[in-house]
């Protein structure tokens, strides 16, 4: 095991609250359409956003697509109708959207943890599949930005994880090999499997802080074992 240099993060449901930001967006757009939110409604809600976000990191639909074919798939069962234009459309989103910006947090642990890598010697990377401007904005509400050394966005880069490539640029930018950067992150597939496939270690954290030890605790075991496998 090579000794770790390097630390990459994921954003979204690693240092940033996704879920719990766009769980009170949603109720908040939702009850404005006149709909009462349940778990099932929320449900599908956050199915529709991983499908139609999918087919953007995929190059199948544009980013603006995906947010308008979200409320397309969610609202007509709810007895919404979601107008003809995609101007009105976007337009509609926009509510939503504005909510969700009104509720970004990140993590309470996200802040100290990044300080922490910084004040031991660690250089501090972002990876994300999102866009250059909305990741960025999340990082500059949040305190975090200022933090990174290399903000690494799939749209930025032209690869999307779990596509090694997108590591690799990540590793690239940062200024370390593969091998002494450790990712962490809270998609098995997206972020654990593909950190691994090019190299990296790979730490997979739970995306609404559920379980085991705190992350700076899970971090430095992580880092401790690299050091004294030297």
């Amino acid at each position: 095991m090579t000794a770790v240099g390097a630390v990459g993060f994921d954003l979204d449901g690693t240092l940033f609250d996704h879920h719990g930001s766009a769980r009170s967006a949603a109720v908040q757009f939702l009850g404005s359409l006149g709909v009462v939110t349940s778990e099932p409604t929320l449900a599908r809600w956050f199915d529709a956003e991983e499908e139609h976000f999918e087919r953007w990191r995929s190059g199948e639909i544009s980013f603006s697509e995906q947010r308008r074919e979200r409320l397309r798939s969610v609202l007509p069962p709810l007895g919404v109708g979601v107008p003809a234009s995609d101007v009105d459309v976007d337009e509609l989103f926009g509510r939503y959207l504005r909510a969700y910006e009104s509720s970004w947090q990140a993590f309470p642990d996200a802040l100290p943890l990044l300080r922490s890598l910084r004040s031991a010697g660690h250089r501090i990377g972002l990876l994300t599949n999102g866009t250059e401007a909305q990741q960025r904005a999340k990082l500059r509400r949040t305190g975090l930005l200022d933090e990174f050394d290399v903000v690494c966005t799939s749209e930025r880069i032209g690869f999307s994880k779990p596509d090694a490539r997108a590591f690799a640029a990540l590793a690239y930018e940062i200024g370390v090999e593969p091998g002494a950067c450790l990712f962490i992150g809270d998609d098995p597939a997206k972020d654990a499997d593909g950190a691994r496939a090019a190299g990296m270690q790979a730490l997979l954290v739970d995306d609404r802080r559920r379980r085991g030890l705190p992350i700076g605790e899970l971090v430095e075991s992580v880092i401790a074992a690299s050091v004294g496998a030297r």
